[in-house]
């Protein structure tokens, strides 16, 4: 069941919610040392996905450029950034106070992300939620600390989760059907596996990857990775 990480992630973050109502306010340093310990988990689990197909490393390192070139070109990074933004200032406007602050702010961080988008991806073309599963458990831990000390509206946020997540994961799911070959799935798996990396490091926030602008090379593995296939004779 391609959708099953998604209502998993949702019910990860209503669950999450639930037990932070219960809990005292959790310190700052205790909070840090949660997020580096989830951040060297996703570094593992985006390992994993990238070293189980080395022999298509220079299609994967071409769609590494590539995809970072048409990314930077299309400031998807901006793109996000902005759609975030205007979320936020819709939520404003039909709710307000603690609740609408507590909706608005965990939407941004469990929606707008790279990992959402590259798990619903896997999700959708391969039948595989382990993205969507670790996702589920780093949103789970947050939604602990956020709902600690802004309430139950972090809890509603499950519910744009599984709009987002769940039209990408569809979306993937159809794509998936006419491209359906182990090896393409292999490399786009691969692939992915480096931009879940490059999320975990952003979650030490010691240096900003633009993860949301390699985007593209996950389509750009697919194209490559396809004629390579089917036309064997150019490559």
């Amino acid at each position: 069941m391609f959708l099953l990480g998604v209502l998993v992630d949702a019910g990860a973050i209503v669950a999450g919610a639930v037990i932070g109502l219960m809990l005292p306010a959790i310190p700052t340093h205790t909070k840090n040392t949660i997020m580096h310990g989830l951040a060297l988990a996703v570094i593992l689990i985006g390992l994993g996905f990238a070293l189980a197909d080395q022999k298509d490393i220079l299609i994967i390192i071409i769609s590494l450029v590539v995809g970072g070139v048409i990314g930077e070109w299309l400031d998807i990074e901006g793109w996000l950034l902005r759609a975030g933004h205007y979320l936020e200032v819709r939520a404003k406007s039909w709710a307000s106070g603690q609740m609408a602050d507590a909706f608005v702010t965990a939407s941004l961080i469990f929606c707008v992300g790279s990992l959402a988008v590259v798990g619903a991806i896997q999700s959708g073309m391969s039948g595989d939620n382990k993205t969507l599963y670790a996702k589920s458990l780093l949103d789970f831990f947050t939604s602990i600390v956020f709902a600690t000390t802004m309430g139950i509206g972090v809890s509603f946020a499950a519910i744009p989760v599984v709009l987002y997540e769940g039209l990408i994961a569809l979306a993937a799911y159809f794509a998936g059907a006419a491209i359906n070959s182990p090896p393409i799935i292999a490399c786009l798996t691969a692939v992915g596996g480096l931009l879940i990396v490059g999320i975990g490091f952003n979650l030490f926030e010691i240096r900003k990857i633009a993860v949301g602008n390699l985007l593209p090379a996950l389509v750009v593995a697919v194209v490559i990775k396809w004629a390579q296939l089917y036309f064997p004779a150019h490559f």
